[in-house]
């Protein structure tokens, strides 16, 4: 099969729905719908060079598709990314390598490096990366909670003193002290690229107004009225809930407040009508998959992160 690569087209619902179909036929654990693949596309950061591509066989039908783009907010330049996503009916046939090689392409003459990419930790998913070059890095883990048979753990008979639970809508009208406590988690989290969340304005655009990402579902932990903890949350309407981020600020730390937040916010789920949760920790992160392990939830695939230094165009 001879795969064409385009571009996705703004505004089209057929292209975001087939982007939406390829995603959770690769990997089901992901939170995606297809506004959120719409804003992805609208809401990039021009430093990105951000694409959504593609590929599509001889008859037009999409049977591939990749996110790529340059790791605009990490502090180390020349790294990329490069998410290609294949249907599972139709790899083998070249479109997967279409994909990675316009991906790296573009990532080239836009100046990148280092391309990096996360790979399914199966036999034919790690062969195929390691044919083009890539070579394995640190893994990660999903993992699945059925809300239906495993309803979260019980609140603590009282709250610790000062401590108070509040939900990321009740900062609509100022959104910024959660940025600011983003920000901080998300610069020590583990992994090879980097993150520094330091425009507020990116932030507002691209995780705040993200419509996946649910407000009246994402717990909030005050210490003495100030943002200590939080468990934020995406949902796709169709009763899948994802831990998108959890974390506690650094003077905070060690006191349990993420495994409060997560318990509200799983609690919330479950009264909201979800019934699966997901998420991903590091395979390095043990504290959060300790925490994540008394909630019940199992590991249901891992990942590893392939990297390849790429040849800039002149």
């Amino acid at each position: 099969m001879t795969a064409t690569i385009r571009d996705l087209r703004p505004g089209d619902p057929g292209d975001a729905e087939s982007v939406v179909r390829l995603r959770r036929a690769a990997l089901p654990f992901l939170i995606t719908t297809p506004a959120r693949v719409a804003f992805e596309a609208a809401s990039a950061h021009p430093a990105a060079r951000h694409r959504l591509l593609i590929a599509e066989d001889g008859a037009g039908r999409a049977v591939g598709t990749a996110e790529v783009g340059l790791a605009y907010d990490s502090p180390e330049p020349g790294l990329s990314y490069v998410n290609a996503y294949v249907d599972p009916a139709r790899r083998g046939l070249g479109a997967g390598t279409a994909l990675l090689r316009a991906a790296e392409e573009h990532l080239a003459a836009e100046g990148a490096t280092h391309a990096y990419s996360w790979v399914l930790d199966e036999p034919g998913h790690r062969a195929f990366a390691e044919r083009h070059g890539y070579r394995a890095s640190r893994s990660a883990h999903f993992l699945r909670l059925d809300l239906t048979a495993h309803p979260p753990p019980p609140y603590p008979a009282v709250l610790p003193a000062g401590v108070e639970l509040r939900t990321a809508r009740d900062f609509a009208a100022d959104p910024r002290p959660l940025h600011e406590a983003d920000a901080e988690a998300t610069s020590d989290e583990p992994g090879d690229v980097p993150v520094e969340l330091d425009d507020y304005e990116d932030w507002l655009r691209t995780v705040w107004h993200d419509p996946s990402f649910d407000k009246e579902l994402t717990t909030v932990v005050l210490v003495d009225g100030a943002v200590a903890a939080f468990s934020a949350a995406r949902t796709d309407g169709s009763g899948r809930y994802g831990s998108a981020m959890t974390g506690t600020r650094r003077a905070h730390r060690g006191r349990g407040l993420a495994t409060l937040a997560k318990t509200d916010s799983l609690h919330r789920a479950r009264a909201a009508g979800c019934t699966e949760a997901f998420t991903g920790n590091d395979a390095g992160n043990g504290p959060m998959l300790a925490i994540n392990r008394r909630f019940g939830y199992e590991i249901c695939a891992t990942e590893t992160r392939y990297a390849k230094r790429l040849e800039t165009t002149p």
